[in-house]
């Protein structure tokens, strides 16, 4: 991301309805599948906010490359470091869940089959992986920029990514569907008028909390069915019990 996009992530992700709304669904597809007290990577943390949050499930080690992001670890008091995703500074085998939320698509990971490897690599046998990353490339526009997105995904190719780097895909779905027509709307006006940071603002209170109450809400239906269309796409993978070949995981 640019670097001003740090200190606007670290003051907004703690109350903003979306990184509240997308926890929600994270939990909901983890609510069936996560073991007692897994020892969780963070790979991609950021400034921290969500790795703080996930310290509700277990231990909780980050890794974010950008200096910018490092400088709000201390203050929050994370376990994290500074390396890349395609390079883990772990043994193999050392995590029970490995969580990468909205990095595979930014410019510096040049290969996301690359960084699945090596959150492959790091996780014990049966270990989990839960990726997301944002959906659709004709929705390319300003924010994105801002952030430095490389590509945006479909379903089909966040499943693909995961198989080809050796998971059993158990689920895979879009999220943030309820507003994908205001997205498609503002795409187009960015068009005729030009781009703001309004995506990354905290909204008025009310207006937070109902946007928040809209994502809840799918986090429930998540739960059980996946949904069809969205502004996001994550996919929950795990490794087999028995290693062998990569490139052989199970049906989505």
């Amino acid at each position: 991301m640019e670097p001003d996009q740090y200190a606007l992530m670290a003051r907004v992700e703690c109350t903003h309805w979306w990184y509240a709304g997308m926890r929600a669904v994270v939990a909901a597809l983890l609510a069936d599948v996560l073991p007692s007290r897994p020892h969780i990577l963070d790979a991609g943390c950021g400034t921290g906010g969500t790795t703080l949050w996930l310290r509700r499930f277990g231990p909780v080690v980050g890794v974010d490359l950008a200096a910018e992001a490092s400088a709000f670890w201390a203050r929050r008091l994370l376990r994290a470091a500074r390396a890349s995703v395609d390079a883990l500074p772990f043994p193999a085998a050392s995590f029970d869940l490995v969580t990468s939320f909205d990095v595979l698509y930014h410019r510096r990971v040049a290969d996301e089959i690359s960084a699945l490897r090596e959150c492959w690599r790091v996780l014990r046998p049966g270990g989990l992986v839960l990726v997301r990353v944002p959906a659709y490339a004709w929705l390319l526009g300003a924010h994105d920029r801002a952030v430095q997105t490389r590509h945006r995904y479909t379903r089909g190719e966040l499943v693909e990514a995961l198989r080809c780097a050796g998971f059993e895909v158990l689920r895979a779905t879009y999220a943030n569907s309820a507003l994908l027509p205001l997205a498609i709307a503002k795409r187009l006006g960015e068009r005729w008028w030009g781009a703001s940071q309004a995506e990354m603002a905290v909204p008025p209170a009310p207006i937070n909390r109902a946007l928040h109450a809209v994502l809840a809400a799918e986090a429930c239906v998540l739960r059980r069915w996946p949904l069809p269309a969205g502004l996001s796409v994550l996919a929950l993978g795990r490794k087999p019990l028995a290693e062998h070949a990569r490139g052989t995981g199970g049906a989505a």
